[in-house]
């Protein structure tokens, strides 16, 4: 789990936020028993407010991104458990992650709009891609907030729970996620993620030759389907 821990500032972001993030990143990628990663904020009032404008000094040219790792796709999956203000950069880092678990009274937005400050950590790109062009226009060009409840309407949050209960929410989830067979899901998730910025047929080529490599993990699990695992619409 990986905690922005700046709640006196709402947990913006500063160079050496961003510099500890990107750490985070790669502690995650390099240990092969850590399975999902799980992004939050520190104090219940804020997932992230952004970047600190007071600070001023998030380095814009760093390859991984301004506010940590946002220029960087993990290998593996990772969910923003959000409770409170998830604002501008926040709200970039949370689209960053595949998953975004909210609290009831958490506030989605990109309230950079009024200062002229534009996207640069990926929010440009992957909006459209989680709630539409026509949606992500809008709340780009006003920066108007977004409750939870709308959040979940749109596709913006992928659950709404109760106040308090968001990393909790998270953890079951990634722990569900964790006992999957790895092989087939990241393949599935690389094919997605990939594949949305190619042309069909070489999507679905993509497609293909990521399933392919992973054929011997399926047809374990076919086999412990016909053993008896799973029958009747069981999950567990």
């Amino acid at each position: 789990m990986v905690t922005i821990d700046r709640p006196e500032r709402r947990n913006a972001v500063d160079a050496e936020t961003a510099r500890l993030l990107r750490g985070s990143l790669e502690r995650f990628e390099a240990d092969d028993e850590a399975r999902v990663m799980v992004v939050t904020g520190a104090g219940g009032i804020a997932f992230c407010a952004g970047a600190d404008l007071r600070a001023m000094d998030l380095d814009i040219d760093h390859p991984d991104g301004p506010m940590g790792f946002t220029r960087v796709t993990p290998a593996k999956p990772t969910i923003a458990a959000i409770g409170g203000w998830c604002l501008a950069g926040g709200l970039e880092i949370a689209l960053w992650c595949d998953l975004r678990i909210a609290t009831e009274g958490s506030t989605f937005g990109l309230f950079e709009r009024r200062w002229g400050v534009p996207l640069i950590d990926g929010g440009t790109q992957r909006l459209p891609l989680v709630v539409g062009m026509g949606r992500a226009l809008e709340l780009t060009l006003t920066g108007r907030p977004v409750d939870a409840q709308e959040a979940l309407r749109i596709g913006l949050a992928n659950e709404v729970v109760p106040d308090g209960r968001h990393l909790e929410r998270a953890l079951e989830v990634a722990e569900r996620l964790a006992a999957f067979p790895q092989e087939t899901m990241l393949a599935d998730r690389r094919a997605m993620l990939e594949g949305a910025r190619m042309p069909w047929a070489e999507a679905l080529e993509h497609e293909y030759r990521l399933g392919r490599a992973v054929m011997e993990v399926a047809g374990r699990g076919a086999h412990r389907f016909a053993s008896g695992e799973g029958r009747h619409g069981a999950f567990e």
